[in-house]
């Protein structure tokens, strides 16, 4: 099946779309770093992305007629800053706001679905009525603003339009869902919202897959079985003890939740128990990416990730790297910076991706990255749908 990608960074959604069996006819990225990330691992032999035809350059200047193949999916993060609670809040009047450009990608390459991921900031309460318009102007992206109307004023056109049942030649049914990472195996407590389209004359019936990953799990296999010390042997003596909060709060909820057979979330030590303590330089020097990074300090709101829970959310920032979500909490009260490999496993790139840049730079690009597990699963369930919707036409034409 044939994609296009805009607003590719480093490439996570990229990739996790290539692994659920898209095939990419453009990748759309203005930030030369991130271009450099992706042709560097081209070079490098990277045989998922070989393929890959990445345009550096803004979206905005992109012409889709070159693209001159039916498109199955449309993907892209637009940039999350003028949505992020970590941003300056600027959101619709932020030049940064690249939703127009998606709406412009995908009126005219009329794909079977998309896939939008953004901040959870975006569907904060300051910000609700523009995702209305979002999730508006994506049903009916034919239904262009007038010049010099306001986004508001086609708001209310939009819904106007949208409750008088219409016909349009371009339609689609949009849903969306506020996801955390974990639920899905990665070892990540990461919040985003999700966008998915699925053009209407397909009659899609599209829902998101339901996670199968949870924190009650993970309660179970610490403090009742044992499991997850034994799995790292960790001694008896040197577990920690489940915390009172933690311990009333599964007595309220956690037994009864265990019915559904999850399994439990991923945690630091899950994702990086096999590496080599970074400090030790001896032996990292053949693992890409593992360099230690002095000068990580704790200090109120930025205390770093506990290894024996999923990490905080990686950030990119505006401002720089906070070092809070980029620093790994040690059992023994200090704290260090995750090293690149480290922040690529919980954003579950592939050990073999390489990140060419330095340390900040590499941490930007991880942090605005879709985790690749997440974004392959999703990519999957949507080419699994779009295969279901497009039988009914074989068979048609097959007769």
């Amino acid at each position: 099946m044939k994609s296009v990608e805009l607003f590719t960074g480093a490439g996570g959604l990229a990739m996790g779309c290539a692994m659920a069996g898209f095939h990419h006819q453009a990748l759309v990225e203005w930030d030369k770093h991130s271009c450099h990330t992706i042709r560097e691992n081209q070079h490098r032999g990277s045989t998922l992305i070989s393929d890959w035809c990445i345009h550096q350059m803004d979206v905005a200047d992109f012409d889709y007629s070159t693209i001159g193949k039916e498109i199955d999916l449309l993907a892209g993060g637009p940039p999350c800053q003028p949505f992020s609670i970590g941003g300056r809040h600027n959101a619709y009047s932020d030049k940064r706001d690249m939703f127009p450009q998606f709406f412009r990608a995908v009126r005219e390459l009329r794909p079977k679905a998309f896939i939008i991921e953004n901040v959870r900031g975006l569907v904060r309460p300051n910000f609700l009525k523009y995702f209305e318009y979002i999730i508006l102007q994506l049903n009916h992206p034919q239904l262009l603003s007038k010049l010099d109307e306001s986004w508001t004023d086609h708001l209310g056109r939009l819904e106007l339009h949208h409750n008088s049942s219409p016909k349009d030649e371009l339609s689609y049914r949009v849903t969306w869902r506020l996801l955390n990472a974990a639920d899905y195996g990665v070892p990540q407590k990461r919040e985003r919202v999700f966008i998915v389209g699925f053009r209407a004359d397909l009659n899609p019936n599209w829902s998101f897959p339901e996670p199968k990953y949870t924190e009650e799990a993970l309660i179970w296999h610490k403090w009742v079985t044992g499991e997850y010390w034994e799995r790292h042997s960790i001694a008896s003596k040197e577990r920690p003890e489940m915390s009172a909060k933690l311990r009333t709060r599964w007595q309220r909820n956690g037994p009864s939740l265990l019915g559904s057979m999850t399994a439990p979330w991923r945690t630091v030590r899950d994702a990086i128990t096999d590496l080599p303590p970074p400090e030790n330089t001896d032996l990292t020097t053949e693992i890409t990416n593992h360099i230690y990074i002095p000068g990580a300090r704790s200090y109120p709101g930025h205390t770093g990730s506990l290894l024996d829970e999923p990490s905080k959310t990686l950030k990119a920032g505006v401002h720089g790297v906070p070092g809070g979500e980029n620093m790994l909490a040690l059992t023994n009260g200090q704290v260090r910076y995750f090293t690149v490999r480290e922040a690529a496993r919980l954003q579950t790139f592939p050990d073999d991706y390489y990140f060419p840049t330095a340390w900040g730079e590499s941490m930007r690009q991880i942090g605005n990255a879709v985790p690749v597990t997440l974004a392959n699963l999703l990519a999957t369930s949507v080419r699994t749908h779009l295969q279901e919707v497009a039988s009914p036409y074989k068979m048609v034409s097959a007769v």
